[in-house]
């Protein structure tokens, strides 16, 4: 058996590289390739396991920072609107919107220097480049509604290395803003959380968990770094209720979530400078982990990233009959449920009955959270979420340790309860190898480790 369960990892794999992506949703469409600062990398939502009366959201973009890139080092776009949907009815069309721009300063253009001397706080004299974070909420339609301004935050500035920053874990305290709405904030750079080995695919997809060559499994994003957006939500403020669900049944207990990123429609260049009007244009989108790199072709990917959740029925067929699968059983003869795939449509589109799907949905690619199902904690926290048991894991919300690829994997290959015929060796055992990240998650808010320094990092460090 191990042949084709070989090639049937390959595939899958290879298929997210070249629609692609390099992890979660990095690069995953040639448009935003060319635009880092607006593409969005990974959404996640799920019940604070700390404070189970709210619920943590977390999207980050700028995919892939190396550390030391220097002396412009990463930075949130002061052009670009960062944004983060709730629909709480499940009509696929948001209730809720937190809106989140940026306003970037320079102390002293005179000089090259990111900071002029060692920086110990956010408001630190020595912090030469600075950013100022806002935070809008509207009710009702993102594009219609009145932005009510939240609040403001200091951005945690470039991790540059001891000399420069030599307390910075200190740092995240002040980083993390308490706001009068109830909601907890904190922006800035964090370790790149998504792991898998994608190094060993580029490599003739020699994966090192089956061939049992060059060494383990490695993390191909540890060493990295991405941009984090980290709130949290007292729940009553995202019920169309305005109150906690009292079980899960609830009507209101369940949510949907997506992230997106939005330019102007028109800019302008001259020499040394740009300007920016018109609308704003969505740019950037991503709600579940690898549907844009697993699912959509590459005919559709830019409109996908474009498009709102309303209109995601132009790509349905691409999950009722999704290509990854037609190869699989086309070329290597792999057992997998037939089109169509509405095991896929429930999972991604709808939720799962009883467990994350809205008493009336629209079929829609949000990530959907349960809120009244609470946090798990200790040994009943699995990885695999579902899948190994855990009523409070992917697909329902989805948690920073999470392992989206073994999940993706297993559910591409029908392991799921929703297609119990094939929830059978090898589909029920597929993975990457890499099970967890490079360094610790935190166990508070905003739960992704701190940044890798720009001094200390040599790039991707092997597991």
């Amino acid at each position: 058996m191990r042949r084709p369960v070989f090639f049937m990892i390959v595939i899958v794999l290879t298929g997210l590289w070249v629609l692609g992506s390099q992890a979660s949703s990095h690069r995953e469409a040639p448009l935003i390739a060319s635009d880092p600062l607006a593409d969005n990398t990974d959404v996640y939502a799920f019940v604070d396991p700390n404070e189970p009366g709210l619920v943590t959201f977390i999207t980050n973009f700028i995919p892939l920072e190396f550390p030391s890139s220097g002396p412009n080092f990463h930075r949130f776009d002061d052009n670009v609107l960062y944004e983060v949907m709730v629909d709480n009815n499940g009509d696929a069309v948001e209730d809720v919107t937190f809106q989140f721009r940026f306003q970037s300063s320079v102390k002293d253009p005179g000089t090259f220097l990111y900071n002029t001397g060692p920086v110990t706080t956010l408001d630190d004299p020595d912090l030469n480049v600075t950013q100022l974070g806002f935070i809008y909420r509207v009710d009702g339609p993102r594009r219609t509604g009145t932005p009510v301004p939240l609040g403001s935050l200091p951005v945690m500035p470039a991790n540059v290395g001891q000399n420069s920053m030599p307390d910075y874990d200190t740092m995240v305290g002040s980083g993390v803003q308490q706001l009068p709405s109830g909601m907890r904030v904190f922006a800035g750079p964090r370790d790149e959380g998504f792991y898998l080995d994608l190094g060993a695919v580029f490599d003739l997809a020699q994966l090192r968990n089956l061939t049992g060559k060059f060494g383990p499994p490695v993390d191909s994003t540890s060493g990295f770094n991405v941009h984090t957006i980290a709130f949290q939500v007292p729940i009553e403020q995202l019920t169309r209720s305005g109150a906690r669900p009292a079980s899960t049944t609830d009507p209101n207990a369940v949510i949907g979530v997506w992230s997106t990123a939005s330019r102007p429609m028109i800019t302008m260049r001259s020499a040394g400078g740009e300007s920016h009007s018109g609308p704003w244009v969505q740019v950037s989108r991503l709600g579940n982990p690898l549907v844009n790199e697993l699912v959509i072709d590459l005919a559709r990917k830019d409109v996908f990233n474009g498009l709102e959740p309303t209109g995601d029925a132009a790509a349905l067929d691409r999950v009722t009959d999704p290509e990854v699968a037609r190869l699989l059983n086309g070329l290597f003869g792999v057992s997998v449920p037939p089109p169509p795939r509405n095991d896929l449509v429930t999972i991604f589109l709808t939720g799962i009955p009883g467990l994350n799907q809205p008493t009336q949905v629209t079929p829609a690619e949000t990530l959907r959270l349960n809120m009244a199902i609470p946090p798990a904690t200790g040994s009943a926290v699995s990885r695999l979420g579902l899948l190994g048991g855990d009523l409070a894991g992917f697909p329902n919300g989805r948690r920073v340790g999470d392992d989206v690829v073994d999940i993706a994997l297993r559910v591409m290959a029908g392991a799921t309860g929703l297609t119990p015929a094939f929830d059978v060796a090898p589909n029920n055992t597929l993975g990457d190898g890499v099970d967890g990240n490079d360094v610790a998650y935190l166990d508070v808010f905003p739960y992704l480790a701190p940044p890798h320094a720009g001094l200390e990092s040599d790039g991707p460090v092997i597991k």
